[in-house]
């Protein structure tokens, strides 16, 4: 006899999850985000992938991610990203682009349109998303 499929698959670890966010998470970097993967939503192990957007003229509270990277894709808008000590460097992003951040630099985004939110895909190796997030105050590296 042939077993089902069901009995093929023991567990989620080899199940395709799918996760449609219908709301937004509040987070520490005071931004609009839809977490998408997740160890939460999906069981996921070493990554999460979610929906960051960034209203007309707002910004993220200066931040960093303690032990991990993160990728972003620029889907809409344009942003510059104030980063490093103090925040004393600068770079300006725009659809299309993609960013990386490595573990640790203090970064805080800010959306260039006074008219229209800026969106992106931000994917990062921790599971845990905010965990290890951390605020930063420049003020007190400049």
């Amino acid at each position: 006899m042939v077993n089902s499929v069901s009995e093929q698959l023991p567990d989620h670890s080899s199940q395709i999850i799918t996760v449609r966010p219908d709301s937004e998470t509040a987070t520490l970097q005071k931004l609009p985000y839809f977490v998408g993967i997740s160890g939460t939503t999906a069981g996921a192990k070493g990554i999460s992938m979610n929906l960051v957007i960034i209203p007309a003229g707002g910004k993220a509270e200066p931040h960093f991610h303690r032990d991990y990277e993160t990728a972003i894709y620029l889907v809409k808008g344009r942003v510059e990203t104030r980063y490093g000590k103090g925040l004393s460097q600068s770079v300006i992003n725009e659809a299309g682009d993609f960013i990386f951040i490595p573990a640790g630099v203090p970064h805080q985004p800010y959306n260039l349109s006074d008219t229209e939110a800026a969106h992106a895909i931000v994917s990062r190796n921790d599971p845990n998303e905010q965990e290890n997030v951390v605020l930063y105050a420049p003020s007190l590296y400049s």
